[in-house]
């Protein structure tokens, strides 16, 4: 398929669709829906060969925004024949989603948090949220309040969004370290698991390049923080700043 092809989006979420069925595995199906705790309906397809899907289904073609967003909407639903939505068929719309960023803004937020309202898993929430959200956020400030509401939202998926959209610029040495550390000092005290470890997860990451940035954030509310918060952000600082930071909890 040319880029100057007329493209019916329906029949490339089809066959998307039948792709994924052919690579997938009962077996696998089961462990994953276990694993995932996961209430959707299982193809048991791996990571990589989802990946291989999406990129053959796109090869060759470049699709516009309003196409991107027809083919993220057919494959985020639940297909015809099923009773309820797929797994692999939502992972395979965030890909889509992360390939064509450069399409995307910040008048695709409404889309993009209804995706991750709806997501209700680390699995699909994360690439969401660090892969897409994180670059789009970078370049278009109109992401801003966005990310501010979302780092006081209800549901602690939008919540933990809000700080993964931190992790790929702060992982390379860039990114806005101010608002994430405001956004982490906020929520450095709640209970729920999957907040304590991003805060956690987005500090060690930044640590790979600005460890002195990192112990000089976590250092004074260390008495505050989560083991499993502070376990994560000190594991690539320096043993005098890890004992530092341990010692101060």
């Amino acid at each position: 398929m040319t880029s100057e092809s007329r493209i019916d989006v329906g029949t490339l979420a089809e066959a998307v669709d039948r792709d994924l069925r052919a690579r997938g595995g009962s077996e696998r199906a089961q462990k994953e829906k276990a694993y995932l705790k996961s209430e959707l309906i299982h193809f048991g397809v791996s990571v990589p060969d989802t990946r291989a899907v999406v990129r053959a289904a796109l090869r060759g073609t470049r699709l516009s925004h309003d196409e991107v967003t027809e083919l993220v909407r057919l494959l985020w639903a639940a297909p015809t024949d099923s009773s309820g939505p797929v797994h692999e068929r939502r992972a395979a719309a965030t890909m889509v989603l992360i390939q064509s960023q450069d399409r995307l803004g910040a008048g695709d937020a409404d889309l993009i948090e209804s995706l991750l309202r709806e997501a209700k898993t680390w699995a699909l929430v994360d690439p969401l949220a660090g892969d897409l959200v994180g670059p789009l956020s970078e370049q278009d400030p109109g992401f801003d309040p966005v990310l501010e509401r979302w780092a006081h939202d209800d549901d602690f998926w939008i919540r933990r969004s809000a700080l993964l959209a931190h992790l790929v610029p702060l992982r390379q040495g860039r990114g806005d370290f101010d608002r994430f550390s405001r956004f982490a000092d906020a929520m450095l005290e709640e209970k729920e698991f999957f907040i304590r470890k991003a805060i956690g997860w987005v500090l060690r990451d930044t640590s790979r390049k600005r460890p002195d940035l990192v112990f000089d954030c976590i250092l004074p509310p260390a008495h505050r923080a989560s083991g499993v918060t502070l376990r994560e952000a000190v594991k690539r600082l320096s043993i005098e700043q890890r004992e530092a930071v341990l010692a101060a909890r």
